[in-house]
């Protein structure tokens, strides 16, 4: 019996003292899964109608002609290129847009639109002549939309000054075809539909 209890006990020993002497593991740790995002709450075939109601407003004038697919900024409902030879670039020469779009102005015709921090998106954030699918894609991308997630877009199309300025443009401008309530009601039904979009 004695001579069981010394061996159990050398045996225990030795186990201790490989396992002690035995090298950690250099595999790092698995990454945390990101969460899912949460399930849809609205049919597919709501949010893509809610998306068709979001595209007449981005591509009505108030809104495609500052996302425009050249470099100047586009004028009236015709869409045509900014007078006085404007361009994206004008801010790097010194003429910056502010110089002329301030931020209250007056309702008079051909004067220029007012709204604070008047500015162009960047040269990605193209709405004009885009199909509706590559335009859905558009938003779906953090790197097209200046990192802004759907939540944070949502929030962007109920208060950004710049995107309140379609629907009081003045100067007897058009205003687009959904009002900015219907606007923001249709962009998050899309959304909570899980952003689905057209397939052309």
């Amino acid at each position: 019996m004695r001579a069981e209890l010394l061996f159990s006990l050398l045996v225990c020993a030795c186990t201790a003292s490989f396992a002690a002497a035995a090298p950690r593991s250099s595999v790092p740790p698995a990454p945390a899964l990101a969460p899912l995002p949460p399930p849809p709450t609205v049919p597919r075939e709501v949010g893509l109608a809610s998306f068709a109601g979001v595209l007449s407003v981005l591509q009505s004038p108030r809104c495609q002609n500052c996302h425009p697919a050249g470099v100047a900024p586009l004028q009236t409902d015709a869409g045509v290129p900014h007078s006085m030879g404007i361009t994206r670039d004008s801010p790097q020469v010194g003429l910056d847009c502010a110089a002329c779009h301030r931020e209250v102005g007056l309702d008079l015709p051909n004067l220029p639109p007012a709204s604070p921090h008047w500015h162009l998106p960047p040269a990605v954030q193209v709405f004009e002549g885009r199909s509706p699918a590559a335009l859905c894609a558009q938003l779906l991308d953090p790197a097209q939309t200046g990192g802004r997630d759907l939540g944070a877009l949502r929030e962007h199309v109920k208060h950004d000054p710049l995107v309140l300025y379609a629907w009081s443009p003045g100067g007897g401008r058009t205003v687009p075809p959904l009002s900015h309530e219907a606007f923001v009601e249709s962009f998050g039904a899309w959304v909570d539909a899980g952003a689905p979009c057209p397939a052309r």
